[in-house]
């Protein structure tokens, strides 16, 4: 099947909960081994849940934000895979709900770092070993945030444009070395950085649900079907892509 992805080997950064588990849960069910890495100890346990049957998942603790914790992170996701990647995931991302005026240097830092500055350096350090080989799929996880900009989120907005135009100059460097570099734009969905929303302004949350014209948020469920795609042979010709997958919210 060019759906199939046994043999193959993968990595979810933020893979210990929301989309990224999702996103890891997926690759696993369709034969892929998985490493999934997160800030806490909890990713050992979310890897133990996703490689409770079927091919191996590990868990691998790091903070992609901090440049020697990322580092030891690549070191550790290429010994365990013996130097060989065929898919990795940039799916560990932060948002800080702030008005402009308000923003810090370190807010602002704090969430560059993890949602582009990471997925540049986890693309070059990874892709190294896909550019060897001459394979690898990159999937970054972009947003709605990556066509227009939002309201409160300006460092969060930033970065997620920074994360189209990235995937896009990497797919034009990287493709002819068999390197597939394309990016999934959620709209909407129903995380732990969004339920903030509806408990603390229900308002704006029942407008935003109306504005959606499938009439919900969507969920990780949602990504799965895609991630799976464009980790596999069947998007063997799509490089350089950002891909919505928002309820029709970016058509309205």
């Amino acid at each position: 099947m060019i759906l199939d992805l046994e043999g193959r080997r993968a990595v979810v950064t933020g893979g210990s909960r929301g989309l990224g588990y999702g996103i890891a849960q997926a690759l696993h069910d369709s034969g892929a081994e998985v490493i999934i890495t997160g800030r806490t100890g909890k990713v050992r346990e979310a890897a133990a849940e996703i490689g409770s049957s079927g091919p191996p998942a590990y868990g691998v603790t790091g903070d992609l934000s901090r440049q020697q914790q990322r580092e030891t992170v690549c070191e550790q996701i290429l010994e365990i895979y013996n130097g060989r990647v065929d898919i990795l995931v940039n799916a560990a991302g932060t948002l800080n709900r702030c008005a402009a005026f308000e923003v810090t240097q370190e807010d602002w830092n704090e969430v560059v770092e993890l949602n582009l500055n990471a997925v540049f350096f986890m693309s070059q350090r990874i892709g190294r070993s896909m550019a060897a080989r001459r394979y690898g799929k990159i999937i970054n996880i972009a947003s709605m945030d990556s066509f227009f900009g939002s309201v409160l989120v300006p460092a969060y907005s930033a970065s997620k444009g920074g994360v189209a135009q990235l995937t896009k100059a990497l797919s034009n460097e990287w493709a002819a070395e068999g390197i597939n570099v394309n990016a999934i734009a959620p709209g909407y969905m129903a995380t732990a950085l969004t339920d903030t929303m509806k408990v603390k302004n229900p308002a704006q949350y029942e407008e935003t649900t109306r504005r959606i014209p499938m009439g919900r948020w969507g969920t990780a469920e949602d990504l799965k079907g895609l991630a799976v795609f464009l980790a596999s042979d069947a998007s063997a010709y799509i490089s350089g892509a950002v891909i919505p997958v928002d309820g029709g919210f970016l058509g309205r």
